[in-house]
C-alpha cells in the first residue's frame, strides 16, 4: 500500500484539520511504531504502521460510508452558504471530506449516503448502473390510468427532456390527495417534482426511503445519522481500501 503523510493520515480519519493536526504531532501527541513523532510529513503505512493518537491507535479506514436522515431546511450542496448536510456532522466527520452520493431538495426528507468514495458515488448515480431509489410522495389529487402509464413509460418533463420508465405504488388516494412510492433509477434535478408537475400536479411531501438495497434505518430521526454496517457495505459498490 502507498505510503501517506502522518498528518494528511489523521486528518483523513477526522482527528482534526490539517493545521490543528501538524500542532498536535508537534506537542508530542503521536506515536509511530511506539515512538513519538514530531515530523508531520513523516510518511506512514496505513495498514501496517501502529499509529497511536494520545495513546490511542488509530485503526485506519480509507473511505467513510454515513447514512443521513435528511431533515427539511437543509440543503445537499455542500458549496451552499445555507445549512447543508455536512454541517450537522460531529466535528470528527467535517474533516474527511465527505460529500453526498446524490442530492435531496432542500424542502426534501430523507435517505442521503456521505462518503469520500467517488467510485461508489459515480456507481450508484450513474443511470447506466439502474440502481433504483425509492420515494414517498404525496401530490395535491389523484392520478388517472394515463398519467400512471405516462410515468411508467418514461415521462416527458416541461423542458423537453425525457427520464427512464419509473414504477409506482398507490398507498391512498382520493380527490384532494394521493400518496404513493415512486421507482426511480436516475437523480435529474428536481426530478420528482418536475415528473409531477409535468402531468398538472404538485408534490406536496417528498422523502427518499431506499438507494438500491439501503433502506433508510427507522430508528433514525430525522437530522441523525450512523455509518453503514458491513451487511450494508456489502450490498453497495464500494472501492477497496
Amino acid at each position: 500500500m502507498d505510503m501517506i503523510r502522518l498528518d494528511k493520515l489523521l486528518s483523513n480519519m477526522g482527528y482534526g484539520s490539517r493545521s490543528e493536526i501538524k500542532k498536535m504531532i508537534n506537542k508530542g501527541n503521536v506515536s509511530v511504531d511506539r515512538k513519538v513523532v514530531r515530523d508531520p510529513s513523516c510518511k506512514v503505512n496505513p495498514k501496517e504502521s501502529h499509529v497511536a493518537f494520545e495513546g490511542k491507535q488509530v485503526i485506519y479506514r480509507k473511505f467513510t460510508y454515513l447514512m443521513l436522515n435528511k431533515p427539511a431546511g437543509v440543503v445537499s450542496s455542500t458549496d451552499s452558504k445555507d445549512i447543508n448536510v455536512i454541517d450537522i456532522l460531529d466535528e470528527e466527520y467535517k474533516y474527511i471530506n465527505l460529500f453526498p452520493a446524490g442530492r435531496l431538495d432542500k424542502d426534501t426528507e430523507g435517505l442521503i449516503i456521505l462518503t469520500n468514495d467517488g467510485l461508489m458515488a459515480h456507481n450508484i448515480l450513474s443511470p447506466k448502473k439502474k440502481v433504483e431509489k425509492k420515494y414517498y410522495v404525496e401530490i395535491d389529487g389523484s392520478l388517472t390510468r394515463n398519467q400512471v402509464e405516462t410515468l411508467e413509460n418514461g415521462v416527458i418533463l416541461e423542458d423537453g427532456d425525457r427520464c427512464l420508465p419509473s414504477r409506482l405504488e398507490i398507498v391512498e388516494e382520493d380527490e384532494i390527495l394521493c400518496k404513493l412510492k415512486l421507482f426511480i433509477m436516475e437523480g435529474k434535478y428536481h426530478q420528482v417534482k418536475r415528473m409531477f408537475a409535468s402531468l398538472g400536479r404538485r408534490v406536496t411531501y417528498l422523502k427518499r426511503i431506499s438507494v438500491g438495497a439501503i433502506v433508510l434505518d427507522e430508528n433514525l430521526k430525522t437530522g441523525e445519522y450512523r455509518e453503514l454496517s458491513e451487511i450494508e457495505l456489502k450490498n453497495l459498490p464500494v472501492s477497496e481500501d
